[in-house]
């Protein structure tokens, strides 16, 4: 079990290096949580949520910075949150998440990125029931041993415990993120590797090899788009 959340966050990384994209997602998404309730990560759970995601980015600070002044400051930018759900080839399942100040954009440049690569949307609910929305938390420096021991201890509620190209991953339900972290806190663990709150599929699948160029084209195109904050999908990717 599990989906090489490393390989994932380097791939996601390095193909945004030269634009820092990435870091302007994580911009618009903390000035949103900001935004929402208070800009102080300490009574904002959601800001505090995405600033433990930025942090394992290696989002600089002065974005982070910036973003939560913008929100101090009222500013007039109104975000809407939307879900689409569709499919990719070979019936592979895939969800959006996007923060837009205009909904017809978004949902056009979401269609037409789906229809360009071989996929279609689907209606609301046609894909979310095949995912769980799941809190993942991955370290290094401890065995599973340790870890395990350690949500034991803190009494700690997690699905799944299990080791990843050596980093130990926590899979828990959402509500219990923050109680997976301040166990680790608890015990002198303050750097993760990985620190989500994701929708993960139930079972995972594999494309044929003709099809897997395609799906990745259409994964690419929907995480370019820059109304995209996240994408989640079944495919067995290495």
């Amino acid at each position: 079990m599990g989906r090489k959340w490393n390989n994932i966050k380097e791939k996601k990384a390095s193909k945004d290096a030269n634009t820092s994209r990435i870091y302007a997602k994580f911009g618009l998404e903390i000035y949103v949580a900001a935004k929402k309730g208070e800009p102080d990560p300490e009574s904002n759970r959601a800001l505090k949520v995405v600033l433990e995601r930025a942090k394992t980015y290696n989002v600089p600070r002065a974005i982070i910075d910036r973003a939560i002044e913008k929100a101090k400051s009222s500013g007039d930018e109104n975000y809407t949150e939307l879900r689409y759900e569709g499919f990719g080839p070979n019936g592979a399942m895939v969800i959006v998440d996007t923060l837009t100040n205009n909904v017809n954009r978004t949902a056009s440049s979401v269609r037409a990125a789906f229809s360009k690569n071989g996929g279609n949307l689907g209606v609301s609910g046609s894909v979310a029931y095949m995912f769980d929305a799941t809190a993942v938390i991955g370290l290094t420096g401890k065995s599973l041993d340790e870890v395990l021991e350690l949500m034991l201890e803190a009494d700690v509620d997690v699905r799944d415990v299990f080791e990843e190209e050596e980093t130990v991953m926590v899979y828990a339900e959402p509500d219990q993120f923050h109680a997976v972290q301040e166990a680790f806190k608890n015990a002198g663990i303050t750097e993760f590797t990985v620190a989500e709150l994701t929708m993960l599929a139930q079972n995972d699948v594999s494309l044929p090899a003709d099809s897997l160029p395609q799906f990745e084209k259409l994964i690419d195109a929907l995480e370019d788009l820059e109304d995209v904050q996240q994408v989640y999908h079944n495919v067995e990717m290495e």
